[in-house]
Parts: C-alpha cells; sequence; structure tokens
C-alpha cells in the first residue's frame, strides 16, 4: 500500500511517502521552491516522494492530510465570538482565506493535486484527514524505537489542542487529555519571540540561543501574571496581556508596560533586558515542560518518552529533561515541526486507520532523517555544466584525508552528499563544516558565511563512543535535538580580567578546548555521529581525529540567514560562491574557492531570501 501523507496552509509545508508502511521518502517544499517556511501546496515535494520511487499519482491508496479544517474553522468563530469586538480587522481578513480555500479544503486539494499530476479528479486517491495533534502524536510514537510509551505534543495550537498526552502501545495510540488554546506553551514563547524582535515561526530558536546570556530575573513576574502553572504542570494564560487569539501581534501594551520596554525593532541592537526576559522565559519553559513529563509519566507509569511539536525542538529544554525527568528513554521526531505532520499523518492511516501490525528495534524508523533528494556524479557534473565550475574529484578513502587535513587547517567546507536531511536540523548530508577548536570560527562561520546574529551558537559533531569523553551525555543524540554540558576537564577558566563581563560581551571569551561548538554556559547542542546512522559523515570526522585527536567537528546547516537549506549541486555552488566558504564538497567533487571562475549575478542573496 502506497500513503502519501500531507502539511500545507499554515507553515512548512511538506509532503511524506509511505510504502507499505516504511517512510520511503520525506521533503519540505521549501527545499524546492526556496522560500523559506513555504506555506503552500507541496507538489514539488509530492512530484519527488513519487518520481524518487517509481511512482505514479494513480499508484497511490491513499492521501492523508495533517489537520481538521472544519475543527479549526470552529476555533476561529468561537474564539472571535468570545472577544467580540475585538479583533474584527483580523477577522475580516482571515475570512476571506477561509472561505474561498481553507473551509473547502477537501475540494482545493483535489483539484490542486489533478492539476499538477493529470489526473481527473475521480481517478484520485481517496483524500482523509488527520487532527493535527494526533499526526504529531503518531509522528512521535510510530518510527520511534519503542513498543510502548508516553507521547507527549506540544506546539502552538493545532484545531484546538494545544497541548496532549498520549500513550503508544504497539499500533495503539490513545489519547490522555489536552490543554485548548488559548492557553498555549508555544504560543506563549512565540509571544516572547515577538517581543525581543525575531520573527514568529522562525526566530525561537534565537530567543532559545540567547537566553544563556542573560539572568532569569523576569521567571517569576512571568508566572505571577502572565500564567498560572499548577503542579501538575497544566496551566493558563492570562490573556489580558496577549494580543493572538483575535489580533494581528503577540503581544500588546500591558505586556510592554509589565516588562518595563516596548517590543524590540527587529535588526535592532540587543540590550542586556531582553537577554534577562529571553533566559526567564526559557526557564519557565523547561519549568512546565517538566511537570507535564512528570504527570505523564505517573499517569503511563512508562519509562520511554516520545516527543513531537514545535515546542520539542527546544532542545536546551530536551536536554533539561533528559537530566532531571523520571524516564528512561526519550526519544524526539526530527522533523518535530508542522512538516513531520506529513509523516504523522501517512502513519496514522496506516497503524490508526487499517490496524496494521507494528515492529520495533533498537533503531528507528527515520533513517536518520535522510528522507530527502540524493543526486549521482552525472547529474552533480550536468547541475554545475553551466557555472564553469572548475573541481577535482577524489577517490573516497581520499576525500576524507584530503577534507579533514583542511578542516584542521581552519578552512570552513560545504559538505553536501546523499540524501537531504527532513526536518530542521543539517545532519551531516547538507552541512557547513568547520574546526571546533578555532577560537574565533564561530564568529567567522556567523558573520562572513551564515551573514547572521554573532550571538548564534553551533552545534558539535561527534564519533558517537567518544561523546561522553566531552559531553554529560549517556545517550546518542543523532538528530542534534539535545543539549549537554562539556564535560567539565575540557572548559576553561575565564580571565580574571574577563570575569566583570557580562551578556553579549562573553562571547568572544573561549569556554573550552572546543570553544567554537561551546556557548557561553557551557553547554552544545550534541549530534552523535555513529557509523550505521551516516557512514561518509562518521568516517569524515574519524579523519579529522586521526589528525587532530579531536573526534569533533563544527556542524551547521547549509544556507545563508534567510535560505532554506540547499537541496541541488548548484544550490550548493551557488551558496558557497555567494560566502566566505573556503571549499566544497559535493559527493566526490572538491571545489577550491581559489580556482572558481568570478561569480556574476544580477542579484545577490540579501535580495532574494527575506531575513529570518
Amino acid at each position: 500500500m502506497n500513503i502519501i501523507g500531507i502539511s500545507a496552509y499554515y507553515h512548512d509545508s511538506a509532503a511524506a511517502l509511505l510504502i507499505d508502511g516504511k517512510i520511503a521518502a520525506a521533503a519540505q517544499e521549501e527545499r524546492f521552491s526556496r522560500i523559506k517556511f513555504d506555506y503552500g501546496f507541496p507538489e514539488k515535494s509530492i512530484r519527488f516522494c513519487l518520481e524518487s520511487n517509481h511512482l505514479k499519482l494513480s499508484d497511490i491508496d491513499a492521501v492523508v492530510f495533517y489537520d481538521k479544517p472544519f475543527i479549526k474553522f470552529e476555533r476561529l468563530l468561537e474564539t472571535y465570538f468570545s472577544y467580540a469586538p475585538q479583533g474584527l480587522v483580523s477577522f475580516l481578513k482571515s475570512m476571506p482565506v477561509w472561505l474561498k480555500q481553507k473551509l473547502f479544503l477537501k475540494s482545493v486539494l483535489k483539484k490542486q493535486l489533478a492539476s499538477h499530476f493529470g489526473l481527473a479528479e475521480k481517478q484520485l486517491p481517496q483524500l482523509y484527514f488527520c487532527e493535527h495533534h494526533e499526526s504529531h502524536a503518531a509522528s512521535a510514537f510510530y518510527p520511534s524505537p519503542f513498543g510502548n510509551a508516553a507521547v507527549l505534543c506540544l506546539d502552538g495550537v493545532g484545531e484546538w489542542s494545544t497541548s496532549t498526552a498520549w500513550h503508544g502501545n504497539g499500533n495503539q495510540l490513545d489519547q490522555l487529555w489536552e490543554i485548548k488554546f488559548p492557553h498555549s506553551l508555544g504560543l506563549l514563547y512565540s509571544a516572547f519571540t515577538y517581543f525581543t524582535g525575531f520573527k514568529v515561526n522562525s526566530g525561537e530558536y534565537k530567543l532559545m540561543g540567547l537566553a544563556p546570556y542573560g539572568v532569569p530575573k523576569y521567571a517569576n513576574i512571568i508566572k505571577e501574571h502572565l500564567l498560572d502553572i499548577k503542579s501538575d504542570g497544566s496551566f493558563r494564560l492570562n490573556m489580558e496581556y496577549f494580543s493572538y487569539a483575535t489580533g494581528l501581534r503577540m503581544t500588546n501594551g500591558k505586556f510592554s508596560r509589565l516588562f518595563g520596554i516596548q517590543r524590540r525593532k527587529p535588526e535592532t541592537d540587543l540590550n542586556q533586558t531582553h537577554m534577562d526576559i529571553a533566559s526567564s522565559i526559557q526557564q519557565v519553559t523547561e519549568d512546565i515542560v517538566l511537570r507535564l513529563a512528570n504527570t505523564v509519566y505517573k499517569e503511563t507509569g512508562k519509562e520511554n518518552l516520545c516527543m513531537a511539536g514545535g515546542v520539542a525542538l527546544n532542545c536546551v529544554s530536551n536536554g533539561n529533561l533528559l537530566r532531571k525527568g523520571p524516564f528512561k528513554n526519550i526519544w524526539i521526531q526530527p522533523a518535530a515541526g508542522d512538516s513531520g505532520g506529513a509523516i504523522g499523518a501517512a502513519l496514522r492511516y496506516w497503524y490508526g486507520y487499517h490496524h496494521k501490525p507494528r515492529k520495533t528495534n533498537q533503531q528507528d524508523a527515520m533513517q536518520g532523517s535522510y528522507l530527502g533528494p540524493a543526486f549521482t556524479p552525472r547529474q552533480i557534473k550536468k547541475q554545475l555544466e553551466s557555472t564553469k565550475a572548475v573541481f577535482t574529484e577524489l577517490d573516497e578513502g581520499d576525500l576524507y584525508h584530503q577534507v579533514a587535513t583542511l578542516l584542521a587547517d581552519k578552512k570552513v567546507i560545504g559538505w553536501f552528499q546523499d540524501r537531504m536531511e527532513f526536518g530542521p536540523r543539517a545532519l551531516g548530508n547538507r552541512s557547513i563544516l568547520g574546526d571546533p577548536r578555532g577560537s574565533d570560527t564561530q564568529a567567522v562561520v556567523n558573520l562572513k558565511i551564515k551573514y547572521r546574529e554573532s550571538f548564534r551558537p553551533f552545534a558539535p559533531s561527534i564519533l558517537a563512543d567518544k561523546v561522553q569523553d566531552y559531553f554529560e551525555l549517556a545517550v546518542e543524540s543523532p538528530y542534534m535535538l539535545l543539549v549537554a554540558p562539556v564535560k567539565e576537564h575540557l572548559r576553561l577558566p575565564v580571565p580574571d580580567a574577563k570575569k566583570a563581563l557580562f551578556g553579549i560581551d562573553m562571547l568572544n571569551v573561549p569556554r573550552s578546548s572546543i570553544p567554537a561548538v561551546t556557548h557561553v554556559d557551557y553547554s552544545a547542542r550534541v549530534q552523535t555521529v555513529s557509523e550505521s546512522g551516516n557512514r561518509k559523515y562518521y568516517q569524515l570526522i574519524k579523519a579529522f581525529f586521526a589528525i587532530t585527536n579531536c573526534p569533533v567537528v563544527l556542524n551547521t546547516s547549509f544556507n545563508v540567514r534567510g535560505e532554506p537549506v540547499v537541496c541541488t549541486p548548484f544550490d550548493a555552488y551557488q551558496c558557497f560562491m555567494r560566502t566566505e566558504m573556503d571549499y566544497l564538497v559535493v559527493g566526490n567533487f572538491i571545489f577550491d574557492k581559489q580556482k572558481q571562475p568570478p561569480w556574476h549575478e544580477q542579484k545577490y542573496w540579501q535580495e532574494e531570501f527575506e531575513l529570518d
């Protein structure tokens, strides 16, 4: 049986293909359209899933959408009526879109599928709908390596649900409880994202990265005024401070007066107050997640926890939960946001509707999240012919040693291999790599290559069998979704002359022997790399270890600020030439920046991509 799952029309559209219960392919539309967080119909993603598996849409048995629009419309209407006459402007702006498209989504989807894939509507596969949090829960539990687990889904909002708990057992997935809109941990965090001048639905990870530069001095104010948190983790927001239920903004004037400052304008300077606010909401978030996890543990008695939803991408909170929480094992869906709902919807149809038996083993079913397009040497050459690119082709064994030598020489390298990752993290197939030992590597990569804020941390990719030598982490973290402290013996004392520094001034003070991947609080967002999970990336890091005695490389996504992660060899070469990367590696081809022909284009990346 062939099943297509779709997420679309809100943000981060995606498609996934299930063949007889196995995830065969998955991709986000942004990677093909080059529009960050593209929310349109995922035509290119569906086409990739089909063509890469030699299928046509007529070969598909069912298409499953990750949301139920009628229930979401009910929530919209009830909310506007509850707050009337507030929100009239927002109501009038949203209604035409709903009445024209979203409310009649079944018809819209059928027309899109028919027009893009050349079928009459009566020839289309059956179309089904799955509730939003049900899709999240299915994406968390079914691909996990656990036969039995508690499941926690936390995000902004689906139809009504903002937080849900589930029990997964075999192919069964049963909901235990929910917290409903407008009371939302995801929207609370997004409100602070908005208030500190970052973009909602994309800047939350910036707020998380900013938090260690501050102190949580506003945590009690948040708890006293903005929300009521019960001992079991359930909560209610004080909506007097928020505008997102009916307005076009996340916060209001009362929110600003509570903190004594106005909302920061995007792209303006950050000050210590912003950092302290970030630290405070991060602490509150971690507290709520930990309480909710304790509650679902008491209710289920299970030692395994699965997580999904946008809040599950908060890797600092995840690391805190792993260290302080009651669960022995935690598995987080690597595409925890809406894109992963495409996989969840398809899996829910397979197991929940058809009741197919489910087998588990020690490996999860996400295949390292390497579910996107791959390119043959012939395809690579063909794509780059028009650029007149100059390259050298190496044997695989020579490639690892040469690239590792370049990394040890402090060169920054674009690394493009095999199948593209599904989800927000670059996991070694569409990555920019650097030497983590360089004290200036973080600043160089942020400012000269990524063109993004200097405070943003980078992740270490480390050989899985060496992780406990470097980090306080006793489990594997293949999806870069756990933050862990750097080992004490690797930490560097802060010089006396630097001890008085505070906030962003701490950025350039080396914190460990791997300073480029150590945040100011001695933490790191760890990716463990095993030979079975990603052989080529493992061999590269192993070669770097042989040269430097350091089993760690710096890893960040292969893109510039505002650009989706590169998908094709041409995307990679264009990004390489637009930035100050030193070398590019695509498959077994290596490109030296100094040997490339001049790069001319009428439009620069700053004009092409909207800042995130």
